[in-house]
């Protein structure tokens, strides 16, 4: 997933995350909703209604509002709380058996009690599926999983895993009907049934539609009566459009750098455009293949490090909607240090980077291809990457150039190990410093490089996965980003901020766009 901080909570200390205990909220199933209906625009797709398939920003966003999880992130945090559940915790001093018990009152949309017996069955039609599109891969430390009765669940783990709780918070934890999913298929019919805040009305090619589930019982308060999804598939120039003839209340994700900041000095009619900001954990990465013949040499990665000016970058590509980025741990996510700013500096250092290459007896122009893919990272992947490349060779160092490439031969063609250079972005599964660095730098890593550092796999990421008390690990992680800097398998380059346009009328924006990465329709109103 490729699927966000200035809101973020105090992390937990280890005796408050052994028990995570619920807080007042509805259980009596009045959630009418208030409020008028709203109308959002945005350009990902979702690429799927089932929570065994989808993997991706616009899928979670769906299961974020129409399934429950056993836990969720609140508003402004990036601690999970109960929600489907009224307690969690582990027990031993492992971190290796997770046990939840329900709340009372659980229905599903349809009206079917939602039983130990349905969270059962959700993880393990999950893992049985097992789509190459979908979360199994973030469940696969589950070994086992127990309900002795209707409202207790019990996780029995493969490996110590403290990050559980944050995993099953995210969409991977969705929680389906047993008696309106096949255990071993995927849905076709394009209908979800869930028991989370709205229920899902209809779904199709450009819109969906979405009404308040009467039935939710939880803590969320719907401060509207439905929302409309309208989709714009890629076309930013169409929901900008849109957005300004009124046709959509607000957009999210997908509006150009360039019209984000147009719109926030126009008007519509009477009404002036608004821009709120929140702060991302959406990061995008250089990558390089270890075993290239040009970019193996840490030399010449070292160059590039000294090279690479972010600031430019995000100035004159991203038009200030990205911050540059120092660190494989975002800023706002516990344990981010800024080990590329301590070695290779904030502005481009020519002179180190000729020395460097000097020493290890690399002598006349580098030459280098970058690879970009605009149909995977967005239409500004190829102008970054093309900045990248004059900055190198403006130092006269380097001779690069950037070729852009279809993304489905993109992936292809870095797991043939074509590519010495290209880029990756990430969107998290959830906000912990685990979901930056276990994926790419953990056994059979997303990234594809051929890096593997024994110390990072053999000891800091398995020391991490042990500590529930998620403030321990900061030590291991400030080293885990030591390594990365020194060894360069990656360049950390910008992360981004999250933006909503909307129309004055529209508030409540603020809530869904923090760093849990959850959108949260339940939090907006219309006037």
């Amino acid at each position: 997933m490729n699927r966000r901080n200035q809101w973020l909570a105090a992390p937990l200390g280890a005796a408050t995350a052994a028990a995570l205990l619920s807080g007042c909220g509805s259980t009596d199933g009045s959630n009418a909703g208030s409020g008028k209906g709203v109308v959002m625009g945005i350009s990902d797709k979702v690429k799927s209604v089932d929570p065994a398939s989808g993997y991706d920003p616009g899928s979670w966003l769906l299961f974020n509002n129409v399934f429950q999880s056993l836990l969720s992130f609140p508003k402004g945090g990036t601690t999970p709380e109960p929600d489907a559940a009224q307690t969690c915790g582990f027990e031993g001093g492992d971190s290796k058996l997770y046990k939840c018990t329900l709340r009372d009152g659980l229905k599903f949309s349809n009206g079917h009690s939602l039983t130990s017996k349905d969270v059962k069955f959700s993880f393990e039609r999950t893992l049985k599926i097992n789509d190459e599109n979908g979360p199994a891969v973030m469940l696969s430390s589950i070994a086992g999983i127990e309900a002795p009765d209707d409202k207790t669940v019990i996780f029995k783990l493969k490996t110590s895993d403290a990050t559980f709780p944050s995993k099953i918070a995210s969409g991977a934890g969705s929680i389906v009907d047993h008696a309106e999913y096949p255990a071993d298929k995927l849905r076709t019919d394009n209908k979800a049934i869930g028991s989370g805040v709205y229920k899902l009305d209809s779904f199709g090619e450009k819109s969906a539609t979405f009404s308040v589930n009467e039935s939710y019982s939880g803590k969320a308060k719907a401060k509207n009566t439905g929302v409309t999804l309208k989709f714009f598939n890629g076309d930013q120039a169409g929901l900008k459009t849109t957005l300004e003839s009124g046709d959509v209340d607000f957009a999210f994700r997908g509006l150009a750098a360039k019209d984000i900041a147009a719109l926030a000095s126009s008007k519509t009619g009477d009404e002036k455009v608004d821009v709120v900001q929140g702060t991302g954990a959406e990061v995008e990465h250089m990558v390089f293949n270890v075993n290239d013949p040009v970019v193996g040499k840490l030399p010449v990665r070292k160059a590039i490090a000294y090279l690479v000016d972010r600031e430019a970058l995000v100035k004159d590509v991203y038009a200030g909607t990205a911050t540059a980025l120092y660190s494989i741990v975002p800023t706002g996510i516990a344990g981010h240090t800024t080990p590329f700013f301590d070695r290779y500096g904030g502005t481009p250092q020519p002179e180190k980077a000729k020395a460097v290459l000097k020493a290890a007896g690399i002598n006349g122009k580098v030459k280098l291809t970058l690879y970009s893919t605009p149909s995977r990272y967005g239409p500004s992947t190829d102008q970054q990457f093309e900045v990248i490349a004059k900055q190198l060779n403006d130092s006269g160092l380097f001779d690069a150039d950037v070729k852009s490439v279809e993304y489905e031969q993109y992936d292809k063609d870095i797991q043939a190990g074509k590519y010495g250079v290209y880029v990756k972005g990430w969107v998290p599964d959830y906000p912990d410093a685990d979901n930056f660095t276990q994926p790419f730098f953990g056994p059979g890593n997303v990234l594809n490089n051929n890096y593997d550092n024994k110390e990072i796999t053999g000891t800091i990421i398995p020391s991490t996965s042990a500590k529930s008390d998620r403030t321990a690990a900061n030590t291991d992680y400030n080293r885990l980003q030591d390594i990365v800097a020194d060894e360069l398998p990656l360049i950390p380059l910008w992360q981004g901020k999250q933006y909503a346009v909307t129309r004055q009328n529209v508030t409540g924006l603020q809530w869904s766009l923090d760093a849990s990465t959850v959108f949260r329709f339940w939090e907006i109103s219309k006037g």
